[in-house]
């Protein structure tokens, strides 16, 4: 449920952020609303399957789950 919720809020940051780029190059809500909806929709289905895999140790190289601390 957390990598959902991560998910959902990485949506919301991704088109404020897509809208207003893309608003301020073009000077129009349609074509900016348009590529808002779009790229980031996309990219956070993306973005799950991405949190997916790096939990599951996808992207990971011979590391532990939790690096160990070494003391001076």
């Amino acid at each position: 449920m957390r990598d959902l919720m991560k998910t959902v809020s990485f949506g919301i940051v991704h088109f404020v952020v897509g809208f207003s780029v893309a608003y301020a190059l073009t000077g129009s809500l349609v074509i900016a609303g348009g590529i808002a909806l779009i790229e980031p929709a996309v990219n956070t289905v993306a973005f799950y399957f991405h949190e997916k895999a790096w939990n599951v140790g996808l992207f990971r190289r011979g590391q532990s789950e939790a690096p160990a601390l070494h003391s001076a």
